[in-house]
């Protein structure tokens, strides 16, 4: 007999196991399927794990909505819950008289998007709180943050099995069909083939969410593409107490300096639309002088034997080359006609932070199935 369970998520990463916390702690019965032999092993574990305030989206863009609302959730869920986390702030820097037009757009945009703390200071201000930080000004954040995306991932999965729900790894989802009540998912669990019926069904399979919907024909219209970005990082005492950014460029926030929770100083991320999911480091000596060039835009006195090879992320993007970055698509039946089924795409930044307010979305979706 075809096993049957009431909901299935398809994805571990840190919006795949919100989504499943969530729906279990509904009383729902649930089951993740992950293709890898660990949860979070692709975007939840390969980013700058920042806290974002939701500056830069579009007003009311989903974006917007669940990086605000999802800033919120995320500090009050770490400090309930011991996870680690520090409210550090960032200051995002003009390096010429335009960029301080395009930092008071910024302030304008955040506050139609809810974010309400954001201050534009001077140079002299800037100099007082970042000594090695060039700029003639600088939009300071002080509820941006930091967390420890491991660390966060372990308590939702601990909440999410405390609620009787069941994390199964190495378990590929290569498609599902409409049943008349719901689902059934082809499943290769360590390589051998099976199946099993849903009532319910999230897919949540981040860079493969949209190879999935396609192999199902139960999608919506949507290509992927795999721009991958390098981090390097800093060795030694960080010269910087909060995360800098540049301004922002198409389709990229710049190769801004962020700092991790033990105090490490890293660079990036770069774009590099490669087009498939290679974690290699390209060493190209081209790829270290360009960071090398723009970090010392605003970092004058980088010192070039200190910065080191980091890792690689790569983004589940739904817009290519040249064209600017999408919001997030959370589709459920009033978007494709499935009842019963939702299917994520493109969540790519701010997603770690939307994490908690995404899964209200999804809820709410599946609640009015």
């Amino acid at each position: 007999m075809t096993e049957k369970v009431e909901c299935v998520v398809v994805g571990a990463g840190v919006v795949g196991l919100a989504i499943a916390r969530a729906i279990a702690l509904k009383g729902c019965e649930v089951l993740v399927l992950e293709a890898e032999k660990a949860f979070g092993t692709h975007t939840s574990s390969r980013n700058s794990e920042v806290i974002h305030a939701g500056i830069y989206y579009p007003a009311d863009s989903l974006k917007a909505r669940t990086c605000v609302r999802g800033k919120e959730l995320l500090y009050g869920y770490c400090r309930q819950h011991g996870v680690n986390h520090r409210q550090l702030g960032k200051l995002i820097v003009a390096a010429n008289s335009q960029q301080i037009e395009i930092l008071k757009a910024y302030q304008v945009q955040g506050q139609a998007n809810g974010v309400n703390d954001l201050e534009l200071i001077s140079k002299q201000e800037l100099h007082q709180m970042e000594p090695e930080v060039q700029g003639l000004a600088a939009l300071w954040s002080p509820s941006t943050g930091i967390v420890d995306s491991h660390g966060l991932m372990l308590s939702l999965l601990g909440d999410f099995e405390n609620a009787a729900g069941t994390l199964v790894l190495r378990s590929r989802v290569s498609g599902f069909r409409q049943l008349q009540n719901g689902f059934e998912i082809r499943v290769e669990a360590d390589g051998t083939p099976t199946k099993l019926q849903s009532r319910y069904l999230v897919n949540s399979a981040g860079h493969g969410a949209a190879l999935l919907a396609k192999a199902s024909e139960a999608g919506h219209p949507v290509k992927t593409y795999y721009p991958a970005g390098h981090y390097f990082s800093y060795s030694g005492k960080s010269p910087f107490r909060h995360l800098v950014y540049p301004v922002a460029t198409a389709g990229s926030l710049g190769l801004h300096a962020t700092l991790d929770l033990g105090g490490q100083l890293k660079f990036g991320p770069d774009v590099d639309w490669r087009g498939k999911l290679d974690y290699t480091f390209d060493l190209h000596e081209t790829r270290q002088q360009h960071f090398e060039d723009s970090i010392r835009k605003y970092f004058p006195m980088l010192e070039t034997d200190r910065l080191q090879p980091g890792y690689v992320g790569i983004r589940p993007r739904i817009t290519g080359p040249g064209e600017p970055a999408a919001d997030f698509v959370i589709a459920g039946s009033e978007s494709h006609g499935v009842t019963g089924l939702v299917q994520l795409f493109g969540i790519e930044s701010p997603g770690l932070t939307a994490s908690l307010a995404i899964a209200e979305q999804v809820v709410t979706r599946l609640k009015s199935e």
